[in-house]
């Protein structure tokens, strides 16, 4: 699966970089958001799958601290990220003859920047405070991965603190923009049942639908695992959804966007006839 995910969102990478008709901003977030899918399985799959064929299931201080910050941060970056693509399908069905004004160059690029700027101050902040926690002598991590709920169980102090920090910092960089992707579907779904035509109507909605179903999956489990009461956590169902998130989500990305999408399988569809001219040039 992993090498799925790798395979997949790099392929979406070489495919938008290759066909100038994809060179547009929700392609340029699209790159982005695969790079961030990479990342992410990335800092946690290898890691865990050493863990499971090891026999003594250890991992160096420093490459903990490391794994937590990149997953924090990355995770957070997605979020943003994901945020910043729901505002480009809102111009581009609520405003479509001035969407090339606003959603120019420069701004898509500040965006993109803001997105992974945001998410690594957010990792950073939670990183430091977490490794400044006094542990305990059992420092067994129950889970698959140094993930930032499970490290505070180890403190030998009292993590309310931190747990409210994890909370704050979960409303504004994960129900916020949460809110904001809500609001701007609100106001699609309100243009796309003002349109006349049934073609029209199908055309807008196709516009967001690969878009909307990413939101669905990486906000749901998010929200779930975050925005919830501390007072009983569930730590097998923690491991389930972070299991889920690092393998499967990156995964299904990349297919949800090619399946659902006429560009990309126009694009798809194009690289492979080009692919085959090549070889069949070479074999003669």
């Amino acid at each position: 699966m992993y090498l799925l995910t790798v395979l997949g969102n790099f392929l979406i990478v070489l495919l938008i970089r290759l066909d100038s008709r994809l060179h547009t901003p929700m392609y340029f977030f699209l790159t982005n958001l695969s790079l961030v899918d990479v990342s992410y399985a990335t800092s946690i799959v290898p890691q865990m799958l050493v863990h499971f064929l090891a026999e003594h299931k250890v991992i160096p201080y420093a490459s903990c601290a490391a794994q937590l910050f990149f997953s924090l941060a990355l995770g957070g970056i997605e979020f943003v990220l994901l945020t910043v693509m729901a505002y480009d399908r809102y111009v581009a069905v609520c405003d479509p003859l001035r969407y090339s004004v606003i959603m120019h160059g420069g701004l898509c690029t500040r965006l993109a920047i803001t997105s992974w700027v945001s998410g690594s101050i957010n990792s950073l902040i939670h990183t430091t405070i977490t490794f400044q926690l006094p542990m305990c002598t059992n420092r067994n991590i129950d889970h698959i991965s140094c993930e930032i709920l499970a490290v505070v169980r180890l403190a030998c102090v009292d993590i309310s603190s931190n747990e409210v920090t994890i909370m704050v910092s979960s409303i504004i960089l994960l129900m916020t923009p949460f809110c904001l992707v809500l609001l701007s579907y609100i106001r699609i779904i309100s243009t796309i049942l003002k349109i006349q035509s049934t073609e029209g109507r199908k055309k807008a909605f196709h516009t967001c639908a690969s878009h909307l179903t990413v939101v669905a999956l990486c906000y749901g489990m998010a929200i779930f695992t975050y925005i919830q009461p501390r007072s009983n956590p569930s730590v097998l169902q923690e491991k389930l959804i972070s299991l889920f998130y690092a393998i499967l989500t990156p995964m299904l990305n990349p297919m949800i966007y090619s399946l659902r999408n006429k560009e990309v399988k126009g694009a798809w569809q194009k690289l492979l006839r080009n692919f085959s001219g090549l070889t069949s040039k070479l074999a003669a």
